[in-house]
C-alpha cells in the first residue's frame, strides 16, 4: 500500500468515526428532547419519564392515524398499538382485542399505575372497548378514532365517565 492510499484510507477511517459519534450524539439528543417535549405535554419533569424505550415508542407512534384492525404507521387501532407497544418496549408478544388484554393482565389500582401499564375502558357498551397505555401524572397514550394517536388525561371527564380498570400484563 503506498502512501497515498495509507492516508486515504486513515482519512476515509476517521471521517466514518466522525460521522457515527456525531449521528450518536444526534439519537441521544433527540431522544431527550422528546421526553422533554413529552413531559410538557404530561405535565411532569423530563426526569420523571424514566423509561426511555416507551416515551420512544409514543414519538415513533404519535399523530398515526386510527384505522379500525390497523396495525402499522397507515394506521392503527387501539388493542394493535398496545400490543406493538408491548412487544417493542418489554418484549412480551401478545395479541387480541382491549378485553382479551384486560384478561392477560394482573389488576392494578388507578393510584398505582406506572409506565406502561395499560388502561381500560368500556365505551356505551356493557364489555371493553378501548385501551391505552399510562405514561405518567394521569396521562395515557392510545389510537383515538377521531385523533390518531395521541396522549389523553385520565381525568377528562369523558375518560372518567368510562373508564373501567387498569393492569400490567402478567409476565
Amino acid at each position: 500500500m503506498g502512501v497515498r492510499s495509507l492516508r486515504t484510507y486513515i482519512s476515509l477511517f476517521a471521517l466514518s468515526v466522525f460521522l457515527v459519534a456525531c449521528h450518536t450524539k444526534r439519537e441521544v439528543a433527540s431522544t431527550s428532547s422528546n421526553a422533554s417535549k413529552y413531559a410538557t405535554l404530561i405535565g411532569v419533569s423530563e426526569s420523571e419519564l424514566k423509561n426511555k424505550k416507551l416515551i420512544q415508542f409514543l414519538d415513533n407512534w404519535y399523530g398515526v392515524p386510527y384505522k379500525y384492525g390497523g396495525a402499522d404507521k397507515h394506521g392503527i387501532d387501539c388493542s394493535h398499538l398496545a400490543c406493538q407497544m408491548l412487544k417493542d418496549v418489554y418484549d412480551k408478544k401478545v395479541a387480541g382485542t382491549a378485553g382479551d388484554l384486560e384478561k392477560m393482565c394482573d389488576h392494578v389500582k388507578e393510584s398505582k399505575l406506572k409506565e406502561g401499564d395499560l388502561v381500560f375502558f368500556k365505551i356505551e357498551s356493557k364489555s371493553i372497548t378501548h385501551v391505552g397505555v399510562y405514561i405518567a401524572n394521569n396521562h395515557f397514550m392510545h389510537a383515538s378514532s377521531k385523533k390518531g394517536v395521541m396522549i389523553s388525561d385520565l381525568n377528562e371527564p369523558y375518560f372518567k365517565k368510562y373508564y373501567y380498570t387498569a393492569g400490567r400484563i402478567n409476565s
